[in-house]
């Protein structure tokens, strides 16, 4: 039988659950790798709880074996609803961290439910030193909450795969325009400037060209800036929590080559249709 990939092998999208997939893909072949799994919102959602544990002789740098078997107890006793979460996410994490090539990083998208706890056991997966950013996304669209702060922003965690060589090109980022002009001069103005850890962003409009219909749909502008400062023309990008077919979409329009994986068959017609309107070649 064929391999699932090969860094010959053109750009590939996958009818799978995410987990077997991965554990089909080789060690080391992604520069980057791009999650934006469910956020355990309390809706219902079918999920497979298969687990991993690493242990002291494993392969993963952090808290290795009692420390992390002691971090990793210790949250999900505090949290029952987070133990059923992270049984499904962790096994995926630390495929992701085999995955990843060594100056390899890793963008984990989620929202205010679960970041906290995730940038704890990502510490314990990756190593603290393989943390590089918390990125907030902010954006104001929608329901205002009259009882609370409103909830308008989603939490992006950044780790690299070896904090020695890690790829980061901020030169190759979109620069944004200045919220102060006037404190500037004009050949800042003109030239704009570097995101920072904070970005911006309006979601996908629901009558902008960009919109499938495919809920949860993340903005093109968001995964061109991922796509642009960590990876360069060539290398290869994995998103095994696929949905509309973003992050292919922003590969192959900045020369990057791309697996994309889903288990929901709406995905993969979603993905295939976008890709075919823009004349993306995949199989």
């Amino acid at each position: 039988m064929p391999p699932l990939f090969t860094a010959d092998s053109p750009n590939r999208v996958i009818l799978g659950d995410n987990l077997e997939v991965a554990a089909g893909l080789p060690d080391g072949a992604f520069t980057l790798i791009y999650l934006d799994p469910p956020f355990n919102t309390g809706r219902s959602q079918a999920r497979q709880s298969t687990t991993s544990v690493r242990s002291a002789d494993g392969p993963i740098r952090g808290f290795k074996g009692q420390q992390y078997e002691r971090i990793r107890g210790d949250l999900m006793s505090y949290d029952d609803s987070f133990e059923d979460y992270w049984l499904f996410l962790e096994p995926r994490l630390a495929e992701a961290w085999r995955l990843l090539a060594d100056d390899g990083t890793l963008y984990l998208h989620l929202d205010f439910r679960e970041a906290h706890y995730a940038k704890v056991l990502l510490d314990a997966l990756f190593g603290r030193e393989c943390f590089l950013n918390e990125i907030i996304w902010a954006y104001d669209y929608g329901a205002k909450s009259k009882s609370k702060w409103p909830t308008k922003h989603d939490t992006i965690l950044v780790y690299v795969k070896n904090p020695q060589a890690y790829h980061f090109d901020s030169t190759a980022v979109d620069r944004e325009p200045y919220m102060a002009p006037g404190l500037v001069t004009a050949e800042q103005v003109a030239r704009g400037k570097l995101p920072t850890d904070v970005w911006w962003h309006t979601i996908v409009s629901p009558t902008g060209r960009e919109k499938t219909g495919y809920p949860t749909q993340k903005p093109e502008g968001i995964l061109r800036r991922i796509v642009q400062a960590s990876s360069r023309e060539g290398d290869w990008v994995l998103d095994f929590f696929a949905g509309s077919g973003t992050t292919g979409a922003v590969a192959a329009a900045l020369g990057r080559r791309f697996v994309l994986v889903d288990q929901r068959e709406e995905s993969i017609a979603v993905i295939g249709a976008r890709l075919a309107r823009a004349g993306v070649k995949f199989s």
